[in-house]
């Protein structure tokens, strides 16, 4: 099911992206008490988990976005907002995004969905009858998306919520490498870059670290490092395998998208149509809101973070009810 969304951009911040940049760049950082956690891997990796909330009560995942960590503008916000709600959040920092380079050569990428797959059965084994649900904001959407997907019926979860999700990866890096676009993609790509110096900065570097600083695009990225790194034969073959579009008709647990059209990551024609998306999936639609901004409010000093009101109230549907059923068919 697609419909309209409800959110009205704030008239002082139009545009995709003013709203962006607001949002990811001057927005202030929520003040939250963060407790610490790391999680061993099967693989002798780890991951860094960042707690927010009470001991008890229903247990909400975040998967950040690219290069994101609990310092992300939307991520403090969220488990602050979780936390409001008497629930418990917990960040999963993606290998190698909570500070310290993690253990392996390889890191992340927008199809690893082992890594949650590990978290939530770490949950189900300690607490079985607690509550989950789980929130991904763009590449982080990505893969609990096509988890979501992957495990169909299987998924142990209440509900999930994506936000601004490159649902086609090919389409997302062709956007990026359009007009104003090319400054989240130049702004990204040496992001990556950084990491990629820092962890890999040693003899065994399975590749030339020189070879970086020709690196402009995320295709020429994937191509020299995901691709490799992770068992792909290049970036194409990579966001294929990837994306998580193919997997939206499988998802069988009540799951909600947020998506502004003006999304200045993704083109209009690779967001999902009603034929691409399962009865248990609704996408709801704003006509403003750029890349995980969706910032409202009738005045600079009183902004409104739509996400961290739309969120919860749909996740309250399934995480405060003994009894949960299929998706409420209701906009936000």
């Amino acid at each position: 099911m697609i419909v309209l969304s409800d959110f009205q951009p704030a008239w002082w911040l139009p545009g995709p992206h003013i709203q962006t940049v607001w949002g990811s760049r001057f927005r202030p950082p929520s003040r939250i008490e963060i407790l610490w956690e790391r999680l061993e891997l099967p693989d002798g990796d780890f991951v860094d988990l960042a707690w927010s909330g009470k001991e008890k009560g229903p247990i909400v995942i975040v998967i950040h976005g690219l290069e994101g960590s609990y310092r992300s503008r939307y991520a403090s916000g969220i488990l602050k907002a979780i936390a409001q709600r008497g629930w418990r959040g917990v960040l999963l920092h993606l290998r190698g995004c909570s500070g310290e380079p993690n253990r392996l050569t390889r890191s992340y990428h927008s199809g690893d969905t082992g890594d949650f797959q590990t978290l939530l059965s770490s949950l189900r084994q300690r607490e079985p009858a607690t509550p989950l649900a789980a929130v991904g904001y763009s590449l982080g959407g990505n893969i609990l998306l096509k988890w979501l997907g992957e495990t169909g019926s299987q998924a142990n979860l209440r509900a999930a919520v994506g936000i601004s999700v490159p649902f086609d990866l090919a389409r997302a890096a062709w956007q990026l490498e359009q007009g104003l676009s090319q400054a989240y993609q130049w702004s990204l790509v040496k992001a990556l870059q950084r990491s990629v110096r820092y962890k890999l900065n040693h003899p065994d570097c399975p590749f030339d670290l020189r070879t970086l600083k020709g690196v402009r695009t995320f295709k020429e990225f994937d191509d020299l490092v995901t691709a490799p790194l992770n068992g792909f034969a290049d970036a194409d073959d990579y966001w294929r395998r990837s994306s998580c579009r193919p997997f939206l008709r499988k998802i069988q647990i009540p799951t909600l998208l947020l998506h502004s059209i003006d999304d200045p990551f993704l083109p209009q024609d690779a967001i999902p149509s009603a034929s691409d998306l399962s009865p248990s999936v609704q996408l709801e639609l704003s006509t403003g809101g750029g890349h995980v901004g969706f910032i409202g409010g009738p005045w600079p000093w009183r902004p409104q973070y739509w996400l961290e009101e739309r969120i919860p109230e749909f996740l309250s549907l399934y995480l405060e009810t003994e009894t949960p059923g299929k998706i409420a068919l209701a906009s936000g």
